[in-house]
Order: structure tokens, then C-alpha cells, then sequence
């Protein structure tokens, strides 16, 4: 593989499978893997255990009074393949999955102020190129000028029954409704939010994974990685 090296942003629509194949790219390129999905979880994570958000309302300005104190890093762990998510120097890769945390992170990723206190943390991982980073605003905010854009996409039904297989597997306890909701809560708030919606880039190609399996996905992107690479 060529030695230049880019930078991959790849947005999309939840349970899109955004960070698989980001994952999968960042171990075959020796690249970086930034997920910023799970830097909003962090902090939405924090905002639950701090008492700042739940079912009865969300402080909004007691969570931005301690953004300067929250600090989210990763860590390769050489077992699992990956590198897990920690909090100011906690690993929280388990807490930052579960559904409690899926349904309040689109509420604190739309504070404008979260938003640019992980975007500073973003732009410095970004510094060396060699990164593959996922999430909603990462080709059109983040890494504007990012060599690779894709957008992922699938039907709201075929990603509700992804993350419930997921959440299923892992012992939760949870319903295909209550997820299918949870998705499609979460797709018009990530949409419709004033600060940073998710859209398309316009030279973003998108991949429409609804019907396509991991390996087929995953071959086709790499073509466009090869493609861009020798560009």
C-alpha cells in the first residue's frame, strides 16, 4: 500500500455499521481508529452518572460548566483488536454501549458546547493524517478537507434489528420496539438538531448497506480507499 497517508471520514445514520467497517479499515491501513460516537457517549455517560441528564430533565448548563474537566482518550487493547473508550482515565468501553445511554446521547450531542469541546480533541487527533474517524458531523464539520468521505446508510427496520441482535447477545434485556423507536428517535434528532445536523457531504459517496454483507461492504470500500490513495 501506498505511503501517503489520508484522512477517511465516515458519517452516517446510527447502527449504520460506521465503526465496524472503520475499525476493519484502521487494522488493514495501520491507521489510527477515532470513534466519535462513543466520545459523545463518554460524555453522555457522564452527564447520567453526574446527575446532569435523566428522565425528568437535563441540566444543561451544569454539564457545560464541566466540559473543561472531562477529557476522553483511547487505548488499543491488543486482546480485543481494538481500542476501548476511557473517561478522564477510566475505561467505560462496556457502560458507554447500553440503551440507557443510546437514548439521551443524541439530546447531548446537540449542545453546541459538547460539540466544539470534542471537535478541539478531534482536529488534534487529526494533526498526522493516518486516521479513520466515524460518526455524524466528521466529513462535513470536523474534516471537511478529509481525502475520503462516505456515508453510510440502511433502512431504520434493518438497523433497529442490528442493534437489537447486538444488545440481545450481550444479555440485555430490551425490546425490537423500544429500539426500533430509539433509532428512529435518534436519526430525526440527529437530523433536525441547529448545531451540526447530520447530512451528506456533497463529495461524500454513500454506501447503502441494507442489503450488502460485512466482507462485500468492506471490499467495496477498500476499492475507493485504493483508488484514493493512488490519486
Amino acid at each position: 500500500m501506498s505511503q501517503k497517508k489520508i484522512i477517511i471520514a465516515i458519517d452516517g445514520f446510527s447502527s449504520t455499521g460506521k465503526s465496524t467497517v472503520a475499525k476493519q479499515l484502521a487494522k488493514q491501513l495501520g491507521y489510527i481508529y477515532v470513534d466519535s460516537g462513543a466520545m459523545y457517549r463518554a460524555i453522555t455517560y457522564f452527564a447520567m452518572t453526574n446527575g446532569f441528564i435523566d428522565e425528568n430533565g437535563f441540566d444543561v448548563d451544569g454539564l457545560i460548566s464541566k466540559l473543561e474537566d472531562i477529557h476522553v482518550s483511547f487505548k488499543f487493547n491488543k486482546d480485543l483488536g481494538f481500542a476501548e473508550v476511557y473517561l478522564n482515565g477510566i475505561n467505560v468501553e462496556k457502560e458507554i454501549r447500553t440503551l440507557e445511554v443510546s437514548n439521551f446521547v443524541s439530546k447531548v450531542s446537540a449542545i453546541p458546547e459538547v460539540r466544539k469541546q470534542l471537535v478541539k480533541q478531534q482536529h488534534q487527533l487529526g494533526l498526522q493524517k493516518g486516521i479513520v474517524m466515524d460518526g455524524r458531523d466528521i466529513g462535513t464539520v470536523v474534516f471537511p478537507d478529509a481525502e475520503l468521505k462516505l456515508f453510510m446508510t440502511a433502512s431504520a427496520e434493518t438497523r433497529a434489528l442490528r442493534r437489537y441482535d447486538e444488545l440481545k447477545a450481550k444479555g440485555d434485556d430490551v425490546s425490537f420496539e423500544d429500539v426500533l423507536n430509539n433509532v428512529q428517535e435518534r436519526d430525526h434528532l440527529d437530523s433536525t438538531r441547529k448545531d451540526s445536523p447530520l447530512y451528506k457531504a456533497e463529495d461524500a459517496i454513500e454506501i447503502d448497506n441494507s442489503n450488502l454483507s460485512l466482507d462485500e461492504q468492506f471490499d467495496k470500500i477498500l476499492k475507493l480507499v485504493t483508488m484514493t490513495l493512488e490519486d
